[in-house]
């Protein structure tokens, strides 16, 4: 029996073992895919995918937890508001709270926090301004979001281009993508993958279903927009806040941020409790590396 505000919509495609849900949560309707039992725990994507990115290691996880593998706002089958002034709706403090209270919903109202990419910047921005709700937070191949713009140098720029590209005025980067959402998907998870074939073609399919919306893509460069202008603003008022659950930072040793920054420096002045290491791959840990994340995964979280 689903709780109230949640539809349960049968087997999730790609996700062995899992239900998809829709859940009605801080006045939006969210997607997620939800199996197992015991303790809570929440896994985040990032762009350009969904949830389905965690495909290889949810149904293992699902053995010991009650996994929940949400699409965040504006990306998958989630809700896509206006981004509003400031591209507020698409800051990280807003899809922080999207996720708070959609584990709320579901009776999880507190939960361990896995986030890759866009999720982990959601992640980051949830274990500050909700850390009762937080028990333990993993973050998968970035550093802090204004670590990296204040050290912004040519070799970030040039490997990380789409940070500048995306969070042009409306609406040239959605126009420009619009012209072949296909390529410019494809080029971007080629450039961002070590390892070829980790992306099969049906996830690629589920992928490049949901660019191919226009709302999807006018959402995504909210989300960067939003991360170039107001969580800068958010993250300068607590610059001295520290996240207090214990932190894990995995990273790929092949991948931009590994070869740019001390990943574990950079969280040890954002977090009190920080360990983590690196594996042998590009950006996309749980697909090229699928095996070796869930063992690090696991570790961390029956601690």
């Amino acid at each position: 029996m689903t709780p109230d505000n949640v539809i349960d919509l049968g087997p999730a495609p790609l996700m062995d073992g899992f239900r998809l849900l829709d859940v009605a949560a801080n006045g939006l309707t969210f997607r997620a895919a939800v199996a197992g039992e015991g303790p809570p725990l929440l896994l985040l994507h990032g762009h350009p995918q969904t949830h389905v990115t965690w495909r290889k290691i949810a149904p293992a996880l699902a053995r010991d937890f009650t996994v929940v593998a949400a699409d965040l706002r504006g990306y998958g089958d989630s809700a896509k508001p206006a981004g509003g002034p400031d591209h507020i709706a698409y800051s990280k403090r807003e899809m922080a709270k999207d996720q708070v209270a959609l584990m709320a919903r579901l009776g999880h109202p507190r939960f361990a926090l896995v986030g890759h990419d866009r999720g982990a910047r959601v992640a980051h921005r949830m274990a500050l301004d909700h850390a009762p709700a937080v028990t333990r937070l993993c973050v998968m191949d970035i550093a802090p979001t204004a670590t990296m713009y204040a050290r912004t140098d040519k070799a970030f720029a040039t490997r990380y281009f789409w940070w500048f590209f995306l969070i042009q005025p409306h609406p040239l980067p959605e126009q420009l993508i619009g012209a072949d959402p296909d390529y410019f998907l494809r080029h971007h998870l080629n450039g961002q993958s070590k390892t070829p074939g980790a992306t099969e073609p049906e996830a690629y399919g589920e992928y490049l279903r949901c660019y191919l919306d226009p709302a999807t893509r006018h959402a995504i460069c909210e989300d960067y927009r939003a991360a170039a202008g107001i969580d800068l603003v958010h993250d300068a008022a607590d610059a001295q806040a520290r996240i207090t659950a214990p932190l894990l930072a995995l990273w790929g040793a092949r991948g931009v941020v590994g070869e740019l920054y001390d990943v574990l420096d950079t969280w040890r002045e954002k977090a009190t409790d920080v360990s983590g290491h690196a594996l042998d791959c590009g950006h996309l840990l749980q697909e090229e590396r699928p095996q070796e994340t869930l063992a690090a995964l696991q570790a961390f979280l029956r601690a």
